[in-house]
């Protein structure tokens, strides 16, 4: 067993003067009564300094906040901002593949009041616009709204007509595929707006109305319906065109509505006799847990003796819709259509089946992809990529 440590007299002596020669030099390194003085009056003379330089910044930071709270009362409280934005890839068969920059939205709004709201929206399409180029810089609405009553609303200016599923609400992320149906692109024809005044509101639990006049399409047999869209750029209005809605949406998950749109002369020329269109859609959207269901049907219905020669005085067009979200991020669907702009020629027409999946980043980030799969020779097979946000 180890004996305890035992101190001699020597090795006392020597820690003794070790320690002691450490406390010296310790001592040595400590500041005098004066030296501490000073170095206190100069932590004073800094910290007064560091007080007078945040008075300053807080001031200066008082400033501009009052000049950002005048800028925004300038401009008043409400102003919103939002957009959205889609590009595409498209691979059909036989064809030429492309890449597009197919849109990019800005809207804006600002709230006068609790009653009266302005909203415009401004377009670019295919990235580039101007003489020679694929694109086009649009308006797509601009209108003042005006809540007149409780639950009932006028709108006044450029708006999307009130007509079909996806030509009031067409954001990338609120629709399944990469391009727009073809029956509501090519028979409605969405997107698709005009000037004029609306009025909008519920008539009784779940079911609301849209009653609106404004300028019309401008076009002929040979052109057809989709290009007779005017845009409200300098639009021909010797003949105005009529629309109402009825929209029941009183069941959760349920939206059904048909509407309905007059115009006396296609042509807006005044001399054609009895070129008059009537345009009437349906449609029905049903949603339970992941389950949606959307189905259309529209049809044109046109007088006039140019339209019945080339077969053009019907144009029909119907699409059924299911779709399965697999989580909240990634869903499927599946898309029968059938469409023809010369409804009295049966060679016209256009059937296919789409099938495809979108997969949302967030939620208003998506990419999708899908497959046409063609049913006539009128058609071909195509596949289509895509990415597409809104906010």
């Amino acid at each position: 067993m180890p004996h305890p440590l035992k101190l001699t007299l020597p090795a006392i002596i020597t820690l003794v003067t070790v320690f002691g020669a450490a406390a010296a030099q310790a001592a040595e390194k400590l500041p005098s009564m004066t030296e501490m003085w000073e170095t206190l009056k100069q932590q004073q003379q800094l910290i007064e300094s560091l007080k007078q330089q945040q008075q300053t910044t807080d001031a200066k930071v008082e400033s501009t906040a009052d000049a950002v709270d005048a800028r925004a009362q300038h401009l008043g409280s409400g102003v919103v901002m939002g957009g959205y934005a889609e590009h595409h890839f498209n691979n059909p068969q036989g064809g030429k593949d492309i890449i597009d920059a197919h849109r990019f939205v800005l809207l804006m709004g600002h709230s006068y009041s609790d009653s009266v709201k302005v909203f415009a929206e401004l377009e670019l399409e295919h990235s580039l616009a101007g003489e020679g180029k694929p694109g086009e810089v649009e308006l797509e609405q601009a209108y003042v709204q005006w809540q007149y009553a409780d639950q009932h609303r006028a709108t006044m200016g450029l708006f999307l007509v009130p007509v079909g599923i996806i030509n009031e609400t067409h954001e990338p992320d609120t629709f399944y595929g990469v391009e727009r149906n073809s029956v509501e692109k090519d028979i409605i024809p969405a997107t698709w707006w005009e000037t004029g005044g609306m009025l909008s509101g519920a008539i009784a639990p779940g079911f609301s109305y849209d009653l609106a006049v404004h300028s019309g399409l401008k076009t002929t047999a040979k052109d057809g319906i989709r290009k007779g869209r005017q845009k409200s750029a300098e639009a021909t209005a010797e003949t105005f065109a009529y629309t109402a809605r009825l929209k029941y949406t009183g069941l959760p998950g349920l939206e059904l509505a048909t509407s309905l749109q007059y115009q006396a002369d296609l042509n807006q020329d005044q001399t054609s006799q009895g070129e008059a269109g009537t345009l009437w859609e349906t449609h029905a959207i049903y949603q339970t847990g992941p389950f949606a269901l959307r189905a259309l049907y529209a049809a044109w219905q046109i007088d006039g003796a140019s339209y019945e020669a080339l077969g053009t005085d019907t144009q029909t067009g119907l699409y059924v819709e299911p779709s399965y979200k697999i989580t909240d991020r990634l869903g499927v669907f599946s898309r029968y259509s059938v469409w023809n702009t010369q409804g009295a020629n049966d060679a016209a027409e256009k059937e296919a089946v789409d099938v495809g999946v979108n997969f949302w980043l967030v939620e208003r980030v998506v990419l999708k992809a899908d497959y046409q799969y063609a049913l006539t020779t009128t058609l071909t097979d195509s596949i289509n990529l895509g990415i597409g946000w809104s906010f």
